[in-house]
């Protein structure tokens, strides 16, 4: 029905209950007070009538959506009705010298029952009319949260009549709650009955309706929730609902990255502006997980030019037209087709550009590959690392970040050994360099390219098992945005010859994820199955994020731990680079393995 018909109807309805109470009224009480004239009858219903009219469009009743009508849309018909009898009440004395009180209270009373009345009428009705026929359809569901959202997420999945969920009780933290009853559904407990709830009410829905959760409140939520077979999903973020991104009722799953029992690093917005805003800045390895977030993140601060230098054609063209999308019109955006081994090209690119910041996140990654593969791991991470920073140093960068790993801790491995080497070249140039040289260590970063969470849901998807090395294998781990964040603030902070690294809370066992995970899809453990496959070629049991008596008292940054530069030998690092090639695969690998570990040097919290 649209407006103008939805309008006239109601109009119509309210003259119908306004003219009728006013007779009503006036028959009920004529066989006592015999003091009406029809004189007296015009002028109150007229009045009355009017009134009510020129009320009603002021309050915006006719615009209110009673589907969704609460104590305000009550509030406004008693604001309304009551001030068109006081009107009325002031027509009469003026008229007749009397006001006819009896009369104008009956009168009262019809209004407000009758229109207040004939609005929830229509609601039951229309409820009753476009329920679903098939009660069988319905997932039933259980609302964690009985708040503001929960009862908007509870209103919501009444009222449309096109959801499948069905919501049958809530469960919330707050005991003045429980027993209660709200939108006329029952609060059952807290989160300790949630598994009772689901066995009793038949739940095949939880929906976690508390948007401003902590992250390890929420595990414990998800931990009890992950004991039954109900499929788990939390409501959007407010913000997200309010810039209409997504409607109340679209719910997300539980991600894994939720659960890691830690809070998201905040950013020092004015810093990283300072930083970054007007700026020209490279990003190597755009294309990229990390690098490609990490070119987000930078549009966010409006920088003059941003350029996107990577190998790969594919994914440099993907980041490319994703960020002109949003940002051709503010800033200029370059994309670089260049490999980082090749130095003439990289100078090029330097010497055109002159970039004012450099965030270096091209590199080989995978540990397996590259204990098979070390003369590749040298060229690329040494060896590329090495001609972009000397670039960088040549055309008077300003500051330049460079994406180590936490594997560059007491390495076992190629990759982490040859990461390890890289932070000694920029730590060596950085002695004598303008340019202010920093490397960020990560930790496994969720969800990018090659890391085990894309994995295991590929081996959900083909119905597993899921193949883990091992069961006491653990790891730290952070999101892509985190990463890339840190990358950012690391720039921020820089005075030269730092390496900074994420306080990412205690480290997760590998199995725990991969249970979680499989949890999350919906099935079982049973069902899914994991395997244990063996530590591979490299791996450590556990990770380092620093190494033995680097971690002192204050933090640089909150959550984010700082080092100065150290002494290196770096004649032998100089060997490595220039002889390299002569080097059968073996003899690279144990040489870079022994010159990473040769000296690790301090790490300190504060670099003062």
């Amino acid at each position: 029905m649209n407006y103008k018909k939805r309008m006239s109807l109601l109009m119509l309805l309210d003259s119908i209950i306004v003219l009728g109470s006013v007779y009503a009224s006036y028959f009920i009480l004529h066989p006592y007070f015999q003091i009406f004239t029809a004189k007296t009858l015009l002028v109150s219903s007229v009045s009355l009538f009017v009134a009510h009219h020129v009320l009603t469009n002021a309050f915006h009743l006719y615009k209110k959506a009673w589907e969704y009508a609460s104590v305000g849309e009550l509030w406004a018909i008693f604001k309304s009705v009551t001030i068109s009898i006081v009107i009325t009440a002031i027509i009469q004395l003026g008229f007749f010298q009397d006001v006819y009180f009896r009369t104008l209270f009956i009168a009262w009373i019809l209004h407000i029952l009758l229109i207040g009345g004939s609005r929830y009428v229509w609601i039951i009705f229309r409820n009753a009319y476009f329920k679903k026929q098939n009660v069988a359809d319905y997932k039933r569901t259980l609302i964690i949260g009985a708040g503001s959202a929960g009862t908007m997420i509870a209103r919501q999945l009444k009222t449309n009549h096109e959801s499948k969920l069905h919501p049958v009780a809530f469960v919330d933290d707050d005991i003045k709650k429980h027993k209660l009853e709200i939108m006329g559904l029952p609060v059952l407990g807290g989160k300790e009955v949630i598994q009772e709830a689901v066995k009793q009410f038949n739940i095949d829905y939880i929906i976690i309706a508390i948007p401003s959760l902590k992250t390890s409140e929420l595990k414990e939520i998800y931990s009890e929730c992950a004991k039954t077979e109900a499929k788990t999903q939390s409501m959007p973020k407010i913000e997200d609902i309010m810039l209409g991104k997504v409607s109340v009722n679209q719910f997300k799953d539980v991600k894994v990255e939720d659960l890691l029992g830690r809070e998201p690093v905040e950013l020092d917005h004015e810093g990283i502006l300072e930083t970054i805003g007007g700026k020209t800045i490279l990003v190597t390895g755009a294309g990229g997980s990390i690098g490609s977030e990490i070119c987000r993140q930078i549009c966010k601060f409006n920088p003059s030019k941003i350029i996107l230098l990577g190998h790969g054609e594919n994914s440099i063209y993907t980041i490319d037209m994703e960020l002109r999308q949003s940002y051709q019109k503010d800033i200029k955006i370059i994309p670089i087709i260049a490999d980082i081994q090749d130095r003439d090209r990289i100078f090029e690119v330097m010497e055109t550009y002159r970039p004012d910041v450099v965030y270096h996140a091209a590199a080989h990654k995978h540990v397996p590959l590259m204990e098979y593969n070390p003369k590749e791991a040298v060229k690329n991470n040494v060896i590329g690392t090495k001609n972009v920073a000397e670039a960088a140093d040549t055309f008077s960068v300003r500051n330049f970040v460079l994406i180590s790993s936490d594997k560059a801790v007491n390495p076992t491995n190629v990759m982490g050994s040859t990461k390890r080497i890289a932070e000694m070249v920029i730590q060596e140039l950085n002695k004598h360099s303008q340019t202010k040289f920093v490397a960020v260590r990560f930790g496994n970063v969720l969800g990018s390219r090659g890391s085990v969470i894309p994995l295991f849901k590929k081996q959900i998807q083909t119905g597993g098992p899921l193949t883990v090395t091992h069961p006491d294998m653990t790891r730290y781990f952070m999101t892509i945005p985190e990463a890339s964040r840190l990358v950012m603030q690391a720039g921020t902070l820089a005075r030269g010859g730092e390496i900074f690294v994420l306080d990412m809370g205690e480290p997760v066992k590998i199995v725990d994820l991969a249970k979680n995970l499989i949890e999350l899809s919906g099935y079982t453990e049973e069902e899914i199955g994991i395997k244990y496959a063996g530590i591979r070629p490299g791996e450590k049991m556990y990770e380092e994020l620093l190494g033995k008596d680097e971690v002192h008292d204050e933090a640089i940054f909150p959550k984010i731990f700082i080092g100065k530069s150290v002494e290196v030998d770096f004649s032998r690092v100089t060997t490595l680079v220039n002889n390299y090639e002569v080097y059968d695969s073996e003899y690279t690998r144990e040489y870079v393995l022994s010159l990473a570990n040769d000296r690790e040097g301090v790490l300190v919290r504060n670099a003062n």
